[in-house]
């Protein structure tokens, strides 16, 4: 008979405690700036990709949920500053553990975690991210990759004035969804 007496009684406690309830979707939490959420691949202010294609990030995922396809650059298709760019990369989400080892293993601070949580899918191979959808958004006086080195005529040029202009990891922060909420409310 008391260990239903001790039952109720933690249940009439908790009856007067105030609600905790979160009304998500209408009104999502704030995350810490430093949550581990959607990776997101940085430019560099011209808009050329920061990703040299090295796949360090994926031999660092100790889930294998990054692909890296690293191909050359050319003086015709520039793609980043260095001798290499990223051809093709993947992340596949139903794998991630969201761990940021990837980011640690990253020479050039192309890769990093945005504040976006929202990655739920009907259908598996929607989680797997490709480059296109990881890629930072253009901002303005970038340029759509491929084209010639803008910052400098040598990839240390680059790399060099990386602390006075760290290039686009603008939107890291956010998602999607909040950046484009932000630009339609900073038009009208």
């Amino acid at each position: 008979m008391s260990g239903f007496a001790k039952g109720f009684g933690v249940t009439f406690a908790h009856m007067f405690k105030p609600k905790v309830t979160v009304e998500y979707p209408e009104k999502p939490s704030k995350l810490e700036p430093r949550y581990h959420g959607r990776h997101v691949l940085n430019r560099h202010p011209d808009g050329l990709e920061k990703c040299i294609g090295c796949e360090l990030c994926a031999w660092a995922c100790p889930a294998d949920a990054i692909f890296v396809e690293g191909a050359e650059n050319t003086e015709a298709e520039r793609f980043s500053p260095g001798e290499r760019y990223a051809k093709t990369y993947q992340i596949n989400y139903a794998r991630c553990i969201f761990c940021g080892l990837c980011i640690e293993a990253c020479p050039t601070r192309s890769l990093t975690m945005s504040n976006e949580y929202e990655l739920a899918r009907d259908d598996r191979r929607d989680l797997i991210f490709t480059k296109e959808e990881l890629l930072a958004p253009l901002i303005e006086g970038m340029e759509q990759p491929p084209h010639p080195m803008r910052l400098g005529d040598s990839e240390k040029a680059y790399y060099e004035s990386g602390p006075v202009n760290p290039g686009a990891s603008e939107g890291a922060e956010f998602s999607l969804t909040e950046m484009l909420a932000q630009k339609k409310g900073g038009q009208s």
